[in-house]
């Protein structure tokens, strides 16, 4: 994965896109040589959210699976004000 600084990037941001796009590059924005965000193929945000998506799900079912008490939501709803 390439490394570029934020300004790096705000410079050459057309063309940086135009690789990502074409080439699959992936590049790490960093600032202070720390890693601050990333651009990505959108091909690879999709699979990540498709993952996030997946343990999404997995969560809400053992959460459901779990035992013990349950309360009404319109309960949950009323003790927050909703």
């Amino acid at each position: 994965m390439r490394k570029m600084t934020v300004s790096e990037a705000e410079s050459a941001l057309a063309r940086t896109v135009e690789r990502v796009a074409e080439e699959g590059e992936r590049v790490a924005l960093t600032r202070d040589g720390e890693p601050v965000a990333a651009i990505v193929p959108a091909a690879d945000l999709a699979l990540l959210e498709a993952l996030e998506d997946r343990v999404d799900v997995e969560e809400a079912r053992r959460a459901l699976a779990e035992e013990g008490p349950s309360v009404a939501w319109e309960k949950v709803k009323a003790e927050f004000g909703l």
